[in-house]
This record gives structure tokens, C-alpha cells and sequence, in this order.
């Protein structure tokens, strides 16, 4: 049984090449008038749309401005001593599509939002798919752990109060065809996520807001990071439909994502900090049960 999948050098070298063109189309005229169009207010919707009339290629205009916002970032973090961001996961979304392409499943697009980068996908996994994830974990369920930041190890925590456990990436053909159709819809290579995790919420049973990164200033956070970096973004998946509560809530965005079979939420966060506004939760389960499946990305591979 493999517990890493191999490589997919498609997906990094396609990454790279895509940064390396975005550099050589920022001019310093072109850096100047994002920069100015950002601070006058306009989004970057509205930029994407102005440069597309001028005669750019979508995913090259949409690779320039996240280039140069996402450098922008940097500076003004370097200067408030914040984490500097990194290059993150997720959804071309430049077209606004209701529907996304994953290659064996289309995938509907639901809500995005800009801060925090989250987007709210339906069907990404169909009902048989559910039920499947949910019979081969059961049997392996225990009390669900939490990263201790203070020794990198693991630790019971009451603000989570679920059972888990997790499955070896490519450990089996669902979770094989899983992971593949998460690594096309989020852009990101298979090996760059860690072990696709299962959770089962009963009555009451919840997760108290928190973040999903690690904290730089935790002492246990360096030897977290040798196995693959910083986490960069969260996609939560609902593998049943609760009767009542058990939403995703961001506190920052003041929003609730209720869990609906099959489908999912994705936030991406470019820096280990607050300023991301990724703090989220799991609402307590007010009748019924919940059961989610949880991929967490990380900046390089995962081991």
C-alpha cells in the first residue's frame, strides 16, 4: 500500500512556466498602473476586465495582477514585519464560470469571495463517492487529534471535540481518483497535500474557530514545516447533509457555509496571518450527524 503518489511534474513546470511569463510581461508602466488602480480602489475583477479590452490573454492578465498584488503584499508585510505570502491553490475563477471542468466530474461553482479567498463548490464528489469515503473510514475512527504547535507532535484538544482519521495518499483507487480530480480543480500537485482526513461530528460535537496554518512564532512550528511548509489552503467536504447545524463558519467574513452532501469549501491563505481573515470553524451539530472529508495543502511536497 503506497503511502505517497508519485510526482506530477505537469502540474509544478506548468506553474513555473506561467510565473516566469507573467515576469517578463510586467513592465515597469504595467507594475505602475496595477499598483495605481489598486490603491484607487478598483478590484481586481475590474482591472482583469480592463486589460482583457486591451487585448491580454485572460490567464496571463490574471497571472500578472496576482504576481504583482501578491509582491505588493510582500512589501507592505516585510514593513509591518509580517509573514511574507506564498504562492497558493485554488480555482481559476478570472472567467467567472458557474461550472468547473475537473476532467472526470464538473463541478459547479457557488459563491467565491475575494478576502477570504474562499470559494463554495457544489458537486464535487458524487453521492456513491460520499457513502464510500464514509463506510471505509469507519472502521478507523479515533479521537480526533490536533497539531501541537508548542512540540510539532499531536495532541487531544476540547476545541475539537470529532473523531478522525486519515488516509495514505493514493491508498486506494477512490482515494486515488479523488485526490487527481482535487489536484485539477485547485491546481496544485497531489503530492503537495497531506492524507485526505475524515471527521465524524455527533450532537453537539464541534470545532472552535481557528486557523489552519501553522504559527510562526510557536516553537514547535519549525519541525511542522521540515515535512512540506506552511499549509496554504483548506478544502473542507461534506460528506452528508446534517439535519440541523454543523456549518463551516468564518467569523472575520461573518459567514456560514451549511454542509450539503457532495459539496465542498475551499479557502486559500498566502501568509501564516490573521490579516488572511481565514479563522473558521465547525459549527456544533444540533441534530443528526456530520461526516467531512478535510485536504489541507502545503507549499511543496508532503512527507
Amino acid at each position: 500500500m503506497a503511502s505517497h503518489s508519485a510526482p506530477h511534474p505537469d502540474l509544478a513546470s506548468a506553474a513555473a512556466e506561467r510565473t516566469q511569463a507573467a515576469r517578463q510581461a510586467i513592465t515597469p508602466a504595467m507594475h505602475r498602473w496595477i499598483i495605481e488602480q489598486a490603491q484607487a480602489g478598483h478590484t481586481v475583477p475590474v482591472m482583469l476586465q480592463s486589460m482583457r479590452a486591451s487585448g491580454w490573454d485572460a490567464h496571463l492578465a490574471a497571472d500578472v495582477l496576482t504576481l504583482t498584488l501578491q509582491e505588493q503584499r510582500n512589501e507592505k508585510a516585510s514593513k509591518k514585519k509580517l509573514p511574507n505570502a506564498s504562492s497558493t491553490p485554488g480555482p481559476r475563477l478570472q472567467d467567472s464560470p458557474a461550472q468547473i471542468d475537473c476532467g472526470d466530474r464538473t463541478v459547479n461553482v457557488l459563491l467565491s469571495m475575494a478576502r477570504p479567498r474562499l470559494v463554495v463548490l457544489g458537486d464535487l464528489l458524487s453521492p456513491e463517492e460520499c457513502d464510500a469515503l464514509v463506510s471505509a473510514a469507519s472502521a478507523r475512527m479515533a479521537r480526533s487529534l490536533t497539531v501541537a504547535t508548542q512540540t510539532g507532535g499531536e495532541e487531544v484538544n476540547d476545541d475539537r471535540t470529532s473523531d478522525g482519521m486519515f488516509f495514505q495518499r493514493g491508498e486506494s483507487p477512490l482515494i486515488q481518483r479523488i485526490e487527481e480530480r482535487i489536484a485539477r480543480l485547485l491546481h496544485w500537485p497531489i503530492e503537495n497535500g497531506e492524507g485526505l482526513q475524515v471527521l465524524h461530528y455527533g450532537p453537539g460535537a464541534q470545532y472552535r474557530p481557528h486557523y489552519a496554518y501553522f504559527d510562526p512564532a510557536e516553537p514547535g512550528t519549525p519541525s511542522i514545516l521540515q515535512r512540506g511548509g506552511q499549509r496554504v489552503g483548506t478544502l473542507v467536504i461534506y460528506l452528508n447533509t446534517p439535519e440541523k447545524g454543523g456549518g463551516t463558519t468564518f467569523p472575520d467574513a461573518q459567514i456560514e457555509v451549511a454542509p450539503q452532501r457532495g459539496n465542498a469549501v475551499f479557502f486559500g491563505y498566502e501568509r501564516p496571518d490573521p490579516s488572511t481573515h481565514t479563522l473558521h470553524g465547525g459549527a456544533p451539530v444540533i441534530a443528526g450527524e456530520k461526516w467531512i472529508a478535510t485536504k489541507w495543502l502545503r507549499e511543496r511536497e508532503f512527507r
